[in-house]
Parts: structure tokens; C-alpha cells; sequence
């Protein structure tokens, strides 16, 4: 596998560069999965359900608990196990939690939301989501829409739903997990995930890459989808401080800079 991604970048086919973006390979770790990037720690899931965090330019294990995914950011470090259970990484292992069961869960802002297998979004709030020591029982608000892949940032959160149509959530309270509404909002999409600084990625069927355009404070839901070119097919992206890592439907892992 190594010698042909070298021989892959070598002639630019893995390789990415347009006015916006260059892509090269991360540090070697095949068969990946997801990836996920927050407050500069990177995480990643293989196809044998094992977690990596990245230590300079080594992919080390994290703990040993098996993971369908795996998230870092504002509110920790917190895995959905192959089990269906949620668990949060504590002194040097992922712990479990009680509660509900999840297939996808967010840390990118300081409360942790995730969707369960019945594919209604949930939001576990910020005090509890850190003060959350592996005893006790997790009293997860159900937001009462239907998504398969939620992640949430500064300006609101976002989803897309089992269509893979795109739904975004403005004025998000971490401390009460309310919000003020629910907008659908024009593309088609996968997977969806939100940087800590509020910028959006996400992938589609086809896997193509792109980014939401326009956010700000005043339009928090953007203005248009910007198509970012990748010469083979993704299937999963992450953002942070500047980095887009992105996974190929092969399980090679990128890292883009703008």
C-alpha cells in the first residue's frame, strides 16, 4: 500500500492544488475510516474498529476499547464503541458511559451531541459532558429531529438526515442544549463536520469534498457549497486550525492547507 500511494502522489494523482487548497499524505495510517480534528489533536478509526491519535508524526493506539467513531475537541475525548455504548477517554483509556446507545457522536463544541441507532439527534449538555467521570448516568435531550450525522461549533450545529438532506441548528445553548429552530438548508451530503472556529465540511455520495461559503455571525448558515477538488473519492473530513484531513474511500489519509 505505501509504495503505491507514493507512486500515487508522485504523479499527482492523490495530490490536490487549486487556487485554495494543496493536499499530500498524513503520516501513514491505512485503511482508515473517520477522522476527526479538534482544539490541534487528531483522531482516527481503521477498519478494525481500533482508534489512533496523532503524536508528531506517528499515529499512536488509543486505548482499547473498539470504536465505530471517535471525536476530539472542546468537550473531550469521546468514542461510540462497536457496542453501541458511548465512552469518554479518562485517564488513559475510553470509559463507559450509561445511558444511550449512539452510531455517531460530536465533541467539537463543549457540549457532545450524536445521533442514536433509531436516528434521532441528541445533545448531551456542556456541564455534564465534563464533569462526566465514568460514574453515573448520562442524561442525554432529544432534539427531536431525525439525522444520521450531527457536529456541532460556535455559530450552531449541523446535520444531514438517513436522504442526506442538510439541516442546520442556530442559537445551540451548550448549557441547555436548546436551540431556536431547525432550517433545511439546499445540498446533499453524507457526513457533515464543523471546525471550532465554525467552518463546515462535508462529503457526498459521490465523494466529493466541499465547504460551506459565506458564515458569519449574521448568516450563520452560510450562503452556497464550494466544490474542493480531490482527484479520488472521500469519504469522510475533518477541520482544524487550518488543516482539512480527509479520508479516501480507499483509506488513505490527507491533509490539506488553504
Amino acid at each position: 500500500m505505501k509504495g503505491l500511494v507514493t507512486f500515487l502522489l508522485g504523479i499527482g494523482y492523490l495530490a490536490t492544488s487549486d487556487a485554495n487548497w494543496t493536499c499530500d499524505e498524513a503520516p501513514p495510517l491505512y485503511n482508515a475510516r473517520q477522522v476527526d480534528a479538534g482544539l490541534g489533536s487528531v483522531v482516527v478509526r481503521d477498519k478494525d474498529s481500533n482508534a489512533y491519535f496523532l503524536a508528531g508524526s506517528d499515529w499512536k493506539l488509543l486505548g482499547s476499547i473498539k470504536l465505530k467513531h471517535v471525536t476530539v475537541g472542546p468537550a473531550g475525548l469521546w468514542g461510540v464503541g462497536i457496542d453501541d455504548n458511548v465512552y469518554k477517554y479518562i485517564a488513559g483509556d475510553f470509559t463507559p458511559s450509561t445511558g444511550l446507545s449512539m452510531l455517531q457522536v460530536d465533541a467539537g463544541n463543549n457540549q457532545v451531541v450524536g445521533v442514536s441507532p433509531s436516528s434521532t439527534a441528541n445533545c448531551l449538555n456542556s456541564t455534564t459532558a465534563m464533569a462526566f467521570s465514568g460514574v453515573g448516568y448520562l442524561s442525554w435531550s432529544s432534539l427531536s429531529r431525525s439525522l444520521k450525522y450531527y457536529s456541532c461549533g460556535p455559530l450552531g450545529c449541523w446535520g444531514v438526515d438517513t436522504n442526506n438532506q442538510i439541516f442546520f441548528a442556530q442559537n445551540v445553548d451548550p448549557s441547555t442544549c436548546s436551540t431556536s429552530g431547525w432550517r433545511n438548508v439546499p445540498g446533499s451530503l453524507i457526513m457533515i463536520e464543523v471546525g471550532t472556529d465554525g467552518r463546515v465540511f462535508g462529503a457526498n455520495i459521490e465523494g466529493k469534498v466541499y465547504e460551506r461559503t459565506g458564515i458569519s455571525t449574521a448568516l450563520p448558515f452560510g450562503v452556497d457549497w464550494v466544490y474542493i477538488p480531490m482527484c479520488i473519492g472521500i469519504r469522510h473530513v475533518s477541520y482544524d486550525l487550518g488543516k482539512l484531513w480527509v479520508v479516501s474511500n480507499s483509506g488513505i489519509i490527507m491533509r490539506c492547507s488553504s
